[in-house]
């Protein structure tokens, strides 16, 4: 009668309403004749997520969400403002290659006070290519770069498949056939060459790169055209090149350049964990991974003038 009293053509009902109205059919053997204003159905949906409700506050005091050590927090937070293009993913394997271990929900949680939430990048997922014979597997790819003169300069690397490795980075502005096969020759010295080497269709691989990788008893094999999953892990790292290093600087010549991409393969080399290798780093040996408690004594490193850094425990 009080909802009734509200003088509207559809009576709203409160949650207050909702709750009265399911203890009232508790006392009431004849509850369902007496009802007006819903359904029997409505009132037995109500009284279901009260239900729900209830066992939901019982489980949450129940049990306990493990906390992360107050050093482990400042560390988060600390990553997450020097390096505004990692996510939570990144950062919880940074921590992981420390012998911090934490869930990657808990780095989100911390992430927030530091960092806005920003939208979820959508893009092409790659396939993952070659299981079983990946450590004998190189793969090759040029990448082309517009100066601040916009004039094109090309990069050349070469890609342990295995260990997402950087073999060889080289810098030209004119990538002929003859500049690639001395690439391939510098990146293979004294017989270290792999069984496969993958590569695409464009023009600069040539007869004499063909002679080259013949004489180290490589076989070349060739990507399907439009297909890039074909060579999916070198086109993936092309990609972290872009996004993590040249997207956010002014290239002026190819020197610059070189120098660049040298320290940037670097650290990509003996700092940074990749997940498809489950988060270890590709020079395995330059790098350790420790169990230690405390997070304080962890000093960072800038990487390309801070646009990076690389966090290491305190001698």
């Amino acid at each position: 009668m009080i909802v009734l009293r509200r003088q509207v053509a559809r009576p709203a009902v409160t949650p207050t309403d909702r709750l009265l109205l399911v203890l009232l059919a508790r006392l009431t053997h004849d509850w369902r004749s007496a009802l007006l204003i819903v359904q029997p159905d409505t009132l037995l949906r109500w009284h279901r997520h009260a239900f729900r409700l209830v066992w939901r506050v019982r489980s949450a005091t129940a049990r306990k969400r493990p906390q992360a050590a107050p050093e482990t927090v400042v560390l988060i937070k600390r990553m997450a403002a020097e390096n505004r293009l990692w996510g939570a993913e990144r950062i919880r394997a940074e921590l992981l290659k420390l012998g911090i271990r934490v869930g990657k929900r808990t780095v989100q949680r911390h992430m927030r006070s530091e960092r806005p939430p920003q939208p979820r990048r959508r893009g092409q997922t790659w396939a993952t290519f070659v299981h079983i014979h990946a450590h004998d597997i190189w793969a090759c790819a040029v990448l082309p770069v517009i100066d601040l003169g916009f004039r094109s300069i090309y990069a050349f690397f070469i890609v342990d498949l295995g260990s997402r490795r950087v073999v060889h980075v080289g810098v030209t502005r004119h990538p002929i056939d003859a500049w690639v096969a001395q690439q391939l020759r510098e990146a293979t010295p004294f017989g270290t060459a792999p069984r496969f080497l993958i590569r695409d269709n464009d023009a600069q691989f040539g007869a004499q790169f063909a002679r080259v990788a013949a004489g180290s008893r490589i076989e070349v094999l060739r990507t399907p055209i439009r297909a890039p999953r074909a060579n999916a892990i070198c086109e993936r790292f092309l990609g972290s090149v872009r996004r993590e290093c040249l997207d956010h600087l002014l290239i002026l010549n190819e020197n610059q350049l070189h120098r660049v991409l040298r320290a940037y393969c670097a650290y990509f080399n003996t700092a940074r964990p990749h997940q498809g290798i489950a988060q270890a780093i590709p020079d395995a040996a330059e790098r350790t991974r420790t169990m230690a408690p405390p997070a304080a004594c962890v000093v960072s490193t800038s990487i390309l003038g801070g646009l990076h850094h690389d966090y290491r425990r305190a001698a």
